[in-house]
């Protein structure tokens, strides 16, 4: 949370509405996990049970924040997709365990990562928990893509105020925090957010998206598609559409002469490639060089006409 500076607004407003005792018994924190949507997820439960909570958070040394940091406090519920989606029995599973007497005789706090993965089994099992939680009882839902989560959830939850950083705010961040000169935060879009950078960094994968992109525009430009283009194993399609869909609009934001009607194909050939990324999830296979040719191919003649 230190490390994070955009996540210490929501944190002291949510802490000042503890310290009133203006608290809420739901809120949706929609904040994707890049951003630090687990961390101040986290954050927000563990200065929920915390005794002595300040404007900032959490104390960080009575009995409940020990349990916490040690992931052994009786009175705290994580709960997270497995496999998929959030399963019914699991949210029953939690239903029930927010009924039972809080051990440490505080607040019961559960908090539920992806909530946007609850299938509609599982949100009806969680509508009645919501509607009448209990007393001193607060569930925390956080969600990387909050439009997706089913309404007759999200309207039974408040919302604290979250603001996503500005991209030279983020872009600034991730020179202090790797000590590198190269702006990697043109990745943003790819990996979904700062701390994703730092962990593409690490791993080698902004260098094989850095390779994505020189492909693209080399193939683009010329119609033939690039060995490194032929070579994506299924796993990295996504990563290389995502990385043509960037290509594709900073050539719309460069290319400011190309007319009106070509502008306009260009924009909805973007759009395509997002939606043909979307629908990879419900893909059984997918025959990735067919798919890069016949894009270039559709680049080519749109450009041309």
């Amino acid at each position: 949370m230190a490390q994070l500076p955009w996540l210490h607004q929501p944190l002291e407003a949510f802490c000042s509405l503890l310290k009133t005792k203006r608290i809420g018994h739901a809120y949706l924190v929609a904040m994707d996990m890049g951003y630090g949507g687990e961390q101040l997820t986290l954050a927000l439960a563990k200065a929920s049970l915390c005794t002595a909570v300040g404007y900032a958070g959490s104390c960080g040394f009575c009995k409940s924040c020990q349990l916490v940091e040690a992931n052994n406090h009786p009175d705290l519920y994580r709960v997270e997709a497995d496999g998929a989606q959030i399963k019914v029995d699991q949210i029953r599973t939690l239903c029930q365990k927010l009924t039972t007497t809080p051990q440490q005789g505080g607040r019961r706090v559960a908090f539920i990562l992806n909530s946007e993965r609850l299938n509609q089994a599982s949100a009806n099992a969680l509508l009645k928990t919501l509607e009448e939680p209990g007393k001193d009882t607060i569930l925390f839902l956080q969600a990387n893509s909050p439009s997706r989560l089913l309404s007759t959830i999200s309207s039974r939850c408040q919302r604290l105020h979250l603001e996503i950083p500005a991209k030279s705010v983020v872009r600034q961040w991730l020179h202090q925090e790797l000590q590198i000169s190269e702006d990697v935060a043109w990745c943003l879009p790819v990996v979904g957010g700062p701390l994703a950078v730092i962990e593409a960094v690490e791993s080698g994968r902004e260098q094989l998206l850095v390779s994505y992109r020189k492909a693209w525009l080399q193939s683009l430009s010329s119609g033939l598609l690039c060995d490194s283009l032929i070579n994506v194993n299924e796993k990295q399609v996504s990563d290389a559409l995502k990385v043509l869909y960037l290509v594709v609009h900073r050539i719309l934001v460069k290319k400011q002469e190309v007319d009106p009607l070509t502008r306009v194909a260009l924009a909805n050939f973007a759009g395509k490639i997002m939606q043909v990324e979307t629908r990879l999830s419900v893909m059984p296979t997918v025959n990735s060089l067919a798919l890069f040719e016949g894009l270039t191919i559709e680049y080519r003649q749109l450009m041309s006409q």
